[in-house]
């Protein structure tokens, strides 16, 4: 469990590990918003609370005919950590309780039109335009379940804690005995005994085994028909009246099986997604931000990986890094490096292309264009090795352009670095 301990690292990794081939499209995996995840989990007859939206209108007809002793209002945000967050307005947390259903719209406008910051979202935050309005359950006990793709169990792994509600990170760094993995056969799914262990490990008791094996058994159905590879519920509850109901849930889905989930697809919410990374995925190349100075154009999860650590054994940082992949053309090329710049963080960019099915041609033809069309802003240090360097190499110098061209990777980062700390 150690790759929980860092989100972001993983998600890199990730996203990185998918671009294997260079004939994989590159694609940006979908999250569904909480209130999409419960739609699909009401689908499939998994337990939770009844629930209503609200919308930037703020109409409070939804509500009419809503009735439950006590409401949790939820900004929806594809970022978690939302309790205890707080907002641009001073507004303090993005999950509120309440028994008065007058106060229900009037916490939504604390909410609606403003930018929800917690630790799992840019530090600008992520405007929420929606609430969900759900019926609070009385909880007994919080317990944590979900079932991941999992590389070293060559297919998906159920992981399950009786400590829910809380950083799952958290449990795993702090309390590694309270989490358990068990790996699902995908002929055989999961079992009945398989089920019932983790129910028990869950800490059920008595006839409640039995309703949290079958909860577990819905949410594999689940996973299995819409093409999962995360299916997180935090926290599984058990409710003072003998329930056991999925409170909170998330579901990551196979880009790839898009074809054969049209429906679910087409609820992809972009709105808090960096702009940059959107635009990059529909040029069918891969940007993920970084918190560095320095602006990484690569090809290939293996050199894209090694760029980065040779940036950081030089004592700088990547700002990002953008994957052309393989086969790709100048005019994405271009559109490619107008990214980069585009990241206010950026003071020098590194080109490091090791090109086999790519071109080193194409590559420095899309940066000459990109150039005369929009002088740079930034140093640019390239280093283009393989299929017609050669030519690559006579472009560049011919373009008349002041670009810092360098043969050795190790030399080009340590030149990337000090031309960074130059532009600070």
């Amino acid at each position: 469990m150690a790759a929980l301990k860092n989100t972001k690292n993983l998600r890199v990794f990730k996203i990185l590990a998918t671009r294997y081939s260079p004939q994989v499209k590159s694609t940006r995996n979908l999250n569904l918003q909480e209130y999409h995840s419960k739609d699909l989990l009401k689908k499939y007859h998994v337990s939770i609370q009844n629930f209503r939206l609200i919308d930037s209108s703020l109409d409070p007809k939804p509500l009419s005919d809503f009735k439950a002793n006590e409401y949790v209002v939820k900004a929806q945000i594809l970022a978690g950590g939302r309790g205890k967050g707080h907002f641009d307005n001073g507004f303090k947390g993005g999950v509120h309780f309440t028994k008065d259903p007058l106060q229900i719209i009037s916490l939504a406008k604390h909410m609606i039109g403003h930018k929800l910051i917690t630790k799992q979202t840019p530090k600008e935050g992520i405007l929420v335009d929606k609430v969900m309005v759900a019926e609070s359950v009385n909880i007994k006990r919080e317990t944590y379940l979900s079932i991941v793709m999992e590389r070293s169990y060559n297919g998906a792994a159920l992981v399950a804690s009786p400590a829910g509600g809380m950083d799952i990170e958290a449990v795993a760094e702090e309390t590694p005995h309270l989490l358990k993995t068990i790996p699902v056969d995908i002929y055989e799914g999961v079992t009945d005994a398989m089920a019932k262990e983790l129910a028990e490990f869950m800490e059920f008791k008595g006839v409640m085994v039995n309703k949290c094996a079958e909860e577990i058994k819905k949410l594999w159905q689940l996973f299995l028909k819409v093409d999962a590879t995360q299916l997180e519920i935090n926290p599984l509850v058990e409710t003072d009246d003998g329930r056991v109901v999925a409170v909170d849930a998330k579901i990551n889905f196979d880009d790839n099986a898009q074809f054969r989930q049209k429906d679910i697809f087409a609820l992809d919410d972009v709105s808090g997604v960096d702009p940059r990374e959107v635009e990059a995925t529909s040029l069918n190349l891969t940007y993920i931000d970084m918190d560095g100075s320095i602006g990484c154009m690569v090809n290939g999860a293996g050199l894209a990986m090694a760029t980065m650590d040779l940036i950081t054994l030089s004592g700088g940082k990547p700002a990002n890094f953008l994957d052309l992949g393989g086969g790709v053309g100048q005019s994405q090329v271009s559109a490619a490096l107008r990214i980069l710049e585009s990241d206010p963080k950026v003071k020098a960019i590194f080109v490091n292309v090791f090109a086999g099915i790519v071109n080193c041609a194409t590559v420095a033809s899309g940066i000459v264009a990109a150039c005369k069309q929009s002088p740079p802003k930034h140093p640019l240090i390239i280093r283009l090795e393989g299929t017609n360097a050669a030519q690559a190499k006579t472009i560049l110098e011919q373009s008349g352009l002041n670009i810092n061209m360098v043969n050795d990777a190790d030399e080009a980062a340590k030149l990337a670095v000090k031309l960074a700390n130059e532009q600070k």
